[in-house]
């Protein structure tokens, strides 16, 4: 049954065919908020905007929005009220979208989609009776509430969230591997530090979603992203970030002050990387790369350890190997896609062959400075079968080039990280690496 200000009610078709069709815009036919549309559909010029006419007012908030560049055809429309629209079509009935602010897209979405025309929700009523607006004919029905509204399960909050990339997070616990530390003390301060991470990188994709709205809905696979596709209300993502963020603190101070220093960094570096840095060539493979080892540096904070430099070294180069990778996946999906540069990068499809060059001596690097750690003199004091590390030269080489060639092949539809997790190749090198490590001990 239809949830709104008026139900439709049983009639026959020649009854309904000589009633107007009124769908409310906000609440029906969009699923989501035309005012946080309008904002975030291009967040720095909206940002400048209400520099340059610094509303005081609500009112003075509508207006400097209201000519917001909004991709009116990628929009998160409602499909039961879509169906309702040609249904009433089909019934040769008139077809309006009401609103209740911002007129001119109101106009624009009902030209888009072919209705009749617009009214103000203020100049009709409820009861299927004409309202101080003339209309066309004599009554109408109106269609208000969420038509087919999907309710926020815990599949829509796990997709927002991210919670298959927490994997990423579990480097902090590669301190306490690398130094030995098997004390449940210490690793029950690195699983803290896991939780506070992935609490602080959640709260961080949904800021870096609204950011990228308008791009994501028009890549063939972040459309289906929780707050593209209008699962999750703009308005749930605002109060979740700063609860997450909150809660990331919280986790942090139990653990140190120097943790909490760390995961700042990993925060302000994340907002940068979210608002600037990404636009940036090679600028954002440097980013997350770094990003990537504050995980590691924030897990010998927590553990309590030296953080050797053989392992920042070579944390450097292989984050970055993995950051181009991504980069490269995502340009070869575009080439395969035959889509054009991506708008939200600077980077140019034309560019994937460099940037795959670069991925791939970036990742031989890291095999060269374990290679020179497995015959230091540290790893004679360290291990007592110290010979075995340099069996993990080979997989090292096999799991890189796997990824390079799986994102050559558009085979990589996310980070290489996370396909490191659902790749059973990579899973097989990664596993055998850790044992080999272990029994080196």
């Amino acid at each position: 049954m239809l949830q709104g200000l008026a139900e439709p009610q049983s009639s026959p078709v020649g009854a309904n065919a000589c009633r107007a069709l009124v769908i409310d815009l906000e609440g029906a036919l969009l699923r989501s908020d035309l005012l946080h549309e309008a904002f975030f559909s291009d967040v720095g010029r909206s940002f400048a905007r209400l520099r340059a006419r610094r509303p005081s007012n609500g009112a003075a908030l509508l207006e400097a929005l209201s000519d917001a560049n909004i991709d009116y055809g990628r929009l998160p429309y409602d499909p039961e009220a879509l169906n309702l629209v040609l249904a009433g079509r089909a019934q040769g009935r008139k077809v309006y979208l009401a609103f209740t602010r911002f007129r001119a897209h109101a106009e624009a979405i009902a030209s888009h989609l072919g209705f009749d025309g617009v009214v103000a929700s203020s100049d009709v009523t409820a009861d299927g009776h004409k309202g101080a607006l003339p209309l066309e004919l004599d009554s109408f029905e109106r269609v208000g509430g969420r038509v087919g509204r999907r309710e926020i399960n815990w599949r829509i909050w796990l997709n927002a969230l991210r919670v298959y990339q927490y994997a990423k997070n579990s480097l902090v616990f590669v301190p306490a591997l690398t130094s030995h530390q098997m004390s449940p003390a210490a690793w029950g301060s690195a699983l803290l530090a896991f939780l506070a991470f992935s609490a602080c990188a959640s709260g961080a994709y949904l800021l870096n979603d609204l950011i990228d709205l308008a791009a994501d809905r028009r890549h063939p696979g972040k459309v289906h992203r929780a707050i593209a596709s209008g699962d999750l209300p703009i308005s749930r993502a605002l109060i979740a970030i700063p609860v997450l963020w909150l809660g990331s603190i919280a986790a942090a101070l139990a653990i140190s002050t120097p943790f909490l220093a760390a995961l700042g960094a990993y925060l302000a570096t994340t907002i940068a990387y979210s608002l600037l840095l990404k636009k940036k060539m090679l600028v954002d493979i440097v980013t997350l790369a770094g990003l990537y080892t504050i995980r590691i540096v924030g897990g010998s904070v927590a553990v309590g350890v030296t953080l050797s430099e053989w392992l920042l070294m070579f944390s450097f180069f292989i984050f970055t190997s993995l950051a181009l990778i991504k980069r490269y996946g995502e340009l070869m999906m575009c080439r395969g896609e035959g889509l054009s540069d991506p708008t939200n990068r600077d980077y140019k499809v034309g560019d994937a062959e460099i940037i795959g060059a670069l991925a791939a001596s970036s990742g031989m690097n890291a095999v060269i400075v374990f290679s020179l750690y497995a015959s230091s003199t540290t790893v004679m004091q360290m291990y007592s079968r110290p010979w075995m590390l340099w069996l993990v030269n080979p997989l090292l080489l096999y799991w890189i080039s796997r990824a390079l060639l799986a994102a050559h092949r558009r085979m990589m539809s996310d980070d290489p990280i996370i396909y490191t997790f659902t790749d059973s190749g990579s899973r097989i090198a990664i596993a055998a690496i850790m044992c080999i490590v272990l029994a080196a001990i």
